[in-house]
């Protein structure tokens, strides 16, 4: 019989639940979100969708995972056959996809690491990153050849997530989340001090922090904050089901859910004012609103951030050392965490040891992340991104709540075995927010996605390169979900091993 209970301590586990949550898109992501959506009063919605779908949806997967004892496949098996067994590889596709590109931004945030001692990208920060490091080509679509500078990195960012991965649950993820979580939290912290020192950090602030209650009227607001709830807690990428199923009998799943809604929350206020407090010192310095050098996505970390670091009075060089090395470990501990789930996924549908798996599994990934080291890199991993993360997730998610809270009715089921090991007991706010709440929001946000969608191209970017690149990647995780699903398990006894429905888990 497998042993399914790997974590050392139950610190371990929330380090590694953290570590998978806080990523580092979220520090560039939450911040841009809340001022786009009333600041300060953002804040209201943002705290509603976390308490209605980001904390509930948590609390349902680490109850699938810890009740039965598999990775996301096995334990949806488990639950209800191959009726439910394509949504663990739905989330274990998504979560592939996202690997093989999120690789690559983990190696441009590990190349200005370096870059940030002698501030290599010079007196034009955007030229740098799209000529020099990028290379980028001209048309979206072009492939190119293949970048030097950010394959090798690239290759490093690899090895150290396989050497990782390699060492299992305890020795592996464990104990590279109790060494990079800490770190990560120190270095950002001291970027985030020296962040609110600088001249015009208080107009940053007062920028990110003023509240817009007129936006709360906007429906729009509301679902991003869902969305945002939604994305930055890792939900429906088949991790924390994956991450849970290694957790001990006893452990306490709700009080787990709320300690890393909220971790993760305060990481992203944390992010926030850190952000906009380099925003007002640069908007300061030039004369501008805090609008005008507010940005979104790559562009402000590796386009604004280095002309903010030119500017500032003094340690430049360690401020932005610091800061790309936090994305360089925030990215890492989110990079193992989504590979995990295909690695895990593998080894109980095929019955092939660990080593193999991962072997496979971070080889594959790697190989195909090569694509986005080409110089027409950055075009497919923006079109990528966009639609498995707007496309794949969101729809799981949708799929995911209606089939167990409606069609199969087990989110009863799910509240007896957690309440059993569980502190804080679910009541009826658990089940109306996942019955009601959670698939009304999450309808509506694929609602407004579709219109937008049809309305205009993502980005302006031609309709082929859409048809070909976006939309592919989105139906296909679907598709192979179904092709996965239909495959035989390799050693049936792994279906009831180390599992027992008639006596709850293990």
């Amino acid at each position: 019989m497998e042993n399914r209970s790997q974590w050392g301590t139950r610190a371990g586990f929330i380090l590694a639940a953290v570590g998978s949550a806080i990523g580092l898109g979220n520090i560039w992501r939450f911040p841009y979100v809340a001022y786009e959506n009333g600041g300060g009063a953002f804040f209201i919605p943002y705290l509603f969708a976390l308490l209605t779908a980001g904390i509930p949806i948590l609390i349902m997967e680490f109850t699938i995972g810890h009740k039965y004892r598999g990775s996301a496949p096995l334990s949806f098996f488990r639950l209800n056959g191959k009726k439910t067994e394509f949504l663990g590889w739905w989330g274990i596709f998504v979560s592939f996809v996202i690997s093989t590109y999120y690789a690559v931004i983990i190696a441009w945030a590990m190349k200005y690491t370096v870059y940030s001692f002698g501030l290599s990208w010079g007196k034009d920060p955007e030229a740098f990153f799209f000529g020099d490091v990028l290379n980028l080509a001209d048309n979206p679509g072009e492939v190119g050849g293949l970048v030097g500078g950010v394959a090798l990195p690239l290759l490093l960012v690899w090895v150290i997530c396989y050497i990782i991965l390699l060492g299992g649950v305890k020795k592996g993820i464990e104990l590279a989340n109790r060494i990079f979580i800490p770190v990560l939290f120190l270095l950002f912290l001291f970027v985030v001090i020296r962040a609110i020192t600088l001249d015009g950090a208080m107009v940053g602030l007062d920028a990110f922090f003023k509240p817009d209650v007129d936006k709360l009227l906007n429906p729009r607001v509301w679902v991003a904050a869902y969305g945002h709830i939604f994305f930055s807690l890792s939900i429906a990428f088949a991790i924390m089901i994956t991450y849970s199923s290694y957790l001990p009998k006893k452990s306490d799943i709700t009080n787990n859910a709320f300690i890393t809604g909220f971790a993760n929350s305060s990481v992203e206020l944390l992010a926030g004012i850190g952000v906009f407090a380099v925003l007002g010192f640069m908007a300061t310095n030039q004369g501008v609103d805090v609008a005008d050098v507010a940005t979104a996505g790559v562009g402000l970390a590796f386009v604004v951030f280095p002309e903010i670091i030119n500017q500032m009075p003094g340690l430049n060089g360690l401020f932005g050392a610091f800061f790309f090395l936090s994305l360089t470990l925030a990215g890492i501990t989110s990079l193992i965490s989504i590979c995990e789930t295909y690695i895990a996924g593998m080894s109980d549908k095929f019955n092939i040891s660990r080593r193999r798996s991962v072997t496979i599994g971070v080889g594959l990934s790697a190989v195909i992340s090569m694509l986005y080291a080409t110089n027409g890199g950055l075009y497919f991993l923006d079109v990528a991104d966009y639609f498995i993360n707007q496309f794949g997730i969101a729809v799981i998610g949708l799929v995911e709540v209606i089939l167990l809270a409606w069609v199969f009715r087990k989110l009863g089921l799910f509240e007896q075995h957690a309440n059993a090991v569980s502190d804080i007991r679910l009541g009826w706010w658990w089940k109306v927010s996942l019955l009601f709440i959670t698939p009304l929001v999450l309808g509506t946000m694929l609602f407004f996605l579709i219109k937008d969608n049809i309305a205009e191209n993502y980005e302006g970017y031609p309709t082929s390169f859409l048809w070909t690149i976006g939309w592919p990647v989105a139906i296909g995780a679907f598709v192979m979900s179904i092709v996965f699903t239909s495959l035989k398990w390799k050693d049936n006894t792994r279906i009831t091993s180390d599992y027992d429905e008639n006596k709850g888990g293990l």
